[in-house]
């Protein structure tokens, strides 16, 4: 079942372009992470803020991202330059990926129902 992750960021003022550098090299090293679906960054219009959207294959490829060298080595620097406003992650991220996500403030919402295509 995938597990989707959503990230609300504000970039602190004059930290633009060291963010967009970090993002990029964030979007490389995950590319080779297997089991990822997505991992797309959006910019508001005034690119203060930022919206990070994850979707992982399943719990395990969540848990190889959370203790792989983006999260453990990249996400400390970009939270020099940024904030987190939100932290949500949708679907069963599994117990040790659950732990991880909740240190860094993150909202666990269990899959319930729906519709998937």
């Amino acid at each position: 079942m995938p597990v989707h992750l959503l990230v609300d960021l504000t970039i602190q003022e004059g930290k633009l372009e060291a963010f967009k550098s970090l993002a990029q090299e964030m979007i490389a090293r995950t590319r080779t992470e297997p089991g990822t679906l997505e991992y797309e960054w959006h910019l508001s219009g005034d690119s203060k803020r930022c919206r990070l959207i994850e979707t992982y294959v399943d719990a395990d490829a969540v848990l190889a991202h959370l203790t792989g060298s983006v999260v453990q080595q990249l996400v400390p620097k970009m939270l020099e330059h940024t904030k987190i406003d939100r932290f949500e992650s949708c679907g069963d991220p599994g117990p040790q990926a659950a732990n991880l996500l909740g240190s860094f403030g993150a909202e666990i919402f269990k899959s319930w129902h729906g519709l998937r295509g």
